[in-house]
């Protein structure tokens, strides 16, 4: 008797927790957005990061664990504004389901619902890795994150019914507690607005935008070129005699080029964390911000 009531406690339990924990299946293209789904999403959403840091997101390969974890998505949540042109595309194509193609509520891209800088008036390919939409790492201005976060809520909302409560509690949360980190961050980073630095990338322009910083050069002589030795002895012309903060270098950055003009100007290399989990210090969205923002005035 004792048996048979463990054998139905064990039945009732796995056909509750089968309804407690169909989880929504999230593919989220960068680490920032795979942060921000388990903020909100939290238990009941299950996040597969297709990037890590010390990549860079143009240039990924859809390799078979890709496509295995697109098959399952019910949410494709990715910067956009051709971030992931080079392989995005194909991983939908040959294995995104028909709720997670463009114009679904399965495909969220974040840039899409902030003002992205830098939208150019023209392209052509005499300039360089330039995007037609504008900037796409709109993750580096923390203050985008409130609206995207009300957008993938949304989504959460029409995809997973039963827990609608639940997610509107996160994301409730979410913004009580990231309006007052938001305070904080500025009033920390006070002591860096008007510096000047040098930049590998224009990846950073959101950063710069929110903090106040300026750019005097780039490192690549156009977007997604690598430095020439001609180019860099232009930066060199340019940032000499300047009081310049230091060179912005990313983890997925090559920073020779960086540590030869430090040797030449004395100007100091930051490796800033980028995403989540740019460094071992940063495993949360807060950590990403707090910690550039240190780093930066480390080298005031």
């Amino acid at each position: 008797m004792k048996y048979i009531i463990c054998i139905i406690s064990l039945l009732i339990a796995l056909s509750t927790s089968g309804k407690a924990f169909a989880q929504v299946n999230i593919f989220a293209c960068e680490p920032e957005w795979a942060a921000l789904a388990k903020e909100i999403g939290g238990e009941y959403v299950s996040v597969t990061t297709a990037t890590t840091a010390a990549q860079d997101v143009h240039f990924i390969r859809a390799k078979p664990s890709l496509l295995a974890a697109m098959r399952k998505a019910d949410l494709v949540f990715c910067t956009g504004a051709s971030l992931e042109i080079g392989w995005l595309p194909i991983l939908i194509k040959k294995a995104g389901g028909p709720d997670v193609q463009q114009e679904t509520i399965g495909w969220l891209m974040a840039s899409d619902h902030v003002k992205k800088l830098g939208v150019p008036t023209q392209v052509d390919r005499s300039m360089g890795h330039v995007h037609p939409e504008g900037n796409p790492h709109v993750h580096l201005d923390p203050r985008h994150l409130i609206r995207i976060a009300e957008i993938l809520e949304e989504r959460l909302f029409l995809l997973d019914r039963d827990n609608q409560a639940y997610y509107a509690k996160n994301l409730s949360l979410f913004k009580s507690q990231w309006s007052s980190l938001l305070g904080m961050l500025d009033e920390s980073a006070a002591p860096l607005k008007g510096q000047k630095v040098i930049v590998y990338h224009d990846g950073w322009a959101y950063l710069l935008n929110w903090l106040g910083l300026e750019s005097v050069a780039a490192l690549e002589p156009k977007p997604g070129l690598p430095p020439t030795p001609s180019h860099l002895e232009s930066v060199l012309e340019t940032v000499r005699g300047q009081d310049i903060l230091g060179i912005l270098v990313a983890p997925y950055e090559n920073d020779k080029s960086a540590i030869w003009l430090k040797e030449k100007t004395g100007i100091p290399v930051l490796n800033l964390p980028y995403t989540v989990g740019g460094n071992n210090s940063v495993n949360t969205l807060s950590d990403l911000y707090s910690q550039s923002i240190n780093i930066l005035k480390g080298a005031l």
